[in-house]
């Protein structure tokens, strides 16, 4: 049997067929589109969820010349009279605006000329053409060397199209919102709301030259910013039932996927993963994590789930909402990583401008964005939200990590604190300062399962424990009969320490569970893993945690 081929990175439809990659049939939503003609139409779907590769497929089957092989077998297909009135019957005008960015809105705008300019030379007969005059060929020219008026250009290409063709045009653009974010990140985001919105402006407003278009990005940017020159677009957003299926991938879809490949016992292990999104009232997965998973079982011996959303993901939003979290906050992302829900009013528009300015516009972007789904909608408009799999919980968990890492060794004040309790053996002062790092942190250490609880508080010690130069600090290493949590040595004053930790589910067993700890270090002869360092003295320190408190106890110096 010949190897089914994953389409890893690949979405141009007319190579994913002609190559005969494996495609999930997504061409019903032309159906849709025409069935629910608008003309503006704007799909918001999270990044990697198949917008890029839809709107490849809808340029293949209606522009002129197209190959009508490559939707045989397809939905569509099956649609004759449609595929006869709509199918190449169009000049289409495709971009992606992905790559509209850099550290200046000069950059940002050349860039953007010179995906005008190659999407222009996609059209070389409009050089010799008969039906255009010789002013028509100089603003063609212009267009080509990237010399046009930018503002007007997608105008200009369209208005020739429909005289050389007789036919109204068909605009694509994919991934309109993208230089929005970039020029917010750099800092000229209102000269490219202002060049964007002249841009749809021309094109997309009362252009007597256009049939429909097609727009798709992550967020829907408010009308006061690019769509203030245009009529309300046909809104296509993740709450809406219309079209929910046709980006992203059904349960039935994953599951006829596994199957051809022969992989259907993996079927429970992606769903969990990859599954759990929610489109209008259909369940969705992430198409690129599918994908990918698919080819891992196909080609790898190791079939353990990886994060691929989050390689292609900015995810530096969810350091921004813990930044920016109150301690109520901070208990609802506890709760979301602990498979709860949160009740949160969903606006369908933003402008970058103000999308990190308060929680709940962040609450609003990470539901966009594709960390958080929705469950269920109430009479008022909120809608309750939570974390949709495995993966994003992992992105949620590491990203906050991080955040709550970086803010124990900002505080300096805190940590020599600590350090000057760890080495004089003042139990009761080391746990005063664990206790205001842990309030101070995200309750998020309430989530996972009892193993996950437990090394977290071990990498929180080991993280403040390698804050401070002049530190040899090793972890689960072989020491005496065991493995010893944590073993420190000081190299000014030859001073050792051990610790042991222990995650506990009760507050009142701290204490117990903590010189627990402490009996395991004798018993287990953990500090023989100094003998040849000869130190001065060692110390032991069992350390009990339980959420947001702990209990420290000390056995002195042993000489």
């Amino acid at each position: 049997m010949e190897r089914i081929r994953m389409p890893i990175g690949v979405d141009d439809f007319k190579k994913l067929r002609e190559n005969h990659f494996y495609y999930v049939d997504k061409t019903g939503l032309i159906r849709e589109l025409l069935e629910n003609w608008g003309e503006v139409n704007l799909f918001t779907r999270p990044r990697r969820f198949g917008k890029s590769m839809n709107m490849s497929m809808l340029k293949s089957f209606f522009e002129i010349g197209t190959d009508p092989s490559l939707f045989e077998g397809l939905e569509i297909s099956r649609e004759t009279k449609l595929c006869e009135e709509y199918m190449g019957q169009f000049p289409v005008i495709s971009i992606s605006l992905k790559q509209v960015s850099g550290m200046s809105y000069e950059r940002a705008e050349e860039n953007l000329r010179n995906i005008l300019s190659v999407e222009t030379r996609r059209f070389p007969d409009l050089l010799t053409s008969d039906r255009l005059d010789e002013e028509d060929k100089r603003d063609l020219r212009k267009l080509r060397s990237g010399d046009g008026l930018i503002d007007s250009s997608l105008y200009i290409l369209s208005r020739l199209l429909y005289r050389h063709y007789g036919r109204k045009v068909i605009i694509l653009i994919d991934e309109y919102d993208a230089p929005l974010q970039k020029a917010y990140e750099n800092g000229y985001y209102e000269d490219m709301v202002r060049l964007i919105r002249q841009l749809f402006g021309y094109a997309l407003k009362s252009n007597e030259c256009l049939y429909f278009s097609v727009l798709t990005g992550c967020t829907r940017v408010s009308k006061e910013s690019i769509f203030s020159d245009l009529n309300n677009p046909k809104l296509y957003t993740l709450l809406d039932e219309r079209c929910e299926e046709r980006f992203g991938f059904t349960d039935g879809e994953v599951r006829q996927l596994l199957e051809v490949l022969d992989r259907s016992e993996y079927y429970e292990r992606t769903r969990e993963w990859y599954d759990g999104y929610r489109i209008g009232k259909r369940g969705i997965y992430c198409p690129w994590d599918v994908i990918n998973y698919c080819d891992q079982l196909l080609s790898d011996s190791d079939k353990t789930p990886r994060n691929y959303w989050a390689n292609v993901s900015e995810n530096g939003i969810i350091g921004t909402f813990a930044e920016q979290a109150d301690s109520t906050t901070r208990d609802q992302i506890g709760f979301l990583i602990e498979g709860g829900t949160v009740r949160k009013k969903l606006v369908s528009e933003l402008t970058y401008k103000n999308m990190t300015g308060s929680l709940e516009n962040l609450w609003r972007l990470l539901f966009m964005t594709g960390y958080l789904t929705q469950r269920a909608r109430y009479a008022d408009g909120s809608y309750e939200l939570c974390i949709p799999n495995r993966e994003v919980k992992n992105i949620f968990t590491s990203k906050i990590d991080e955040w709550f890492e970086a803010k124990v060794l900002e505080d300096t004040d805190g940590l020599q604190e600590f350090f000057a309790a760890f080495e004089t053996g003042d139990a009761e002062a080391l746990e005063d300062c664990l206790n205001y790092h842990l309030g101070e942190s995200v309750s998020y250490l309430d989530g996972g399962n009892y193993e996950d609880k437990e090394t977290f508080y071990h990498g929180l010690l080991l993280g403040m424990m390698n804050s401070c130069r002049g530190w040899d600090v090793r972890s689960n290493r072989e020491a005496g009969q065991g493995r010893a949590d944590i073993a420190a040595f000081h190299f000014r004053t030859k001073d050792a320490y051990v610790i042991e930790v222990k995650y506990c589910k009760k507050e009142s067993d701290l204490l117990e569970a903590a010189q627990e700890a402490l009996a395991q270090i004798a018993d287990k002869e953990y500090d023989r893993y100094f003998g040849s360092r000869q130190p001065r003295s060692v110390r032991h320190y069992g350390i009990a945690f339980c959420k947001k408190l702990c209990r420290v106890k000390c056995a002195g110096e042993i000489r």
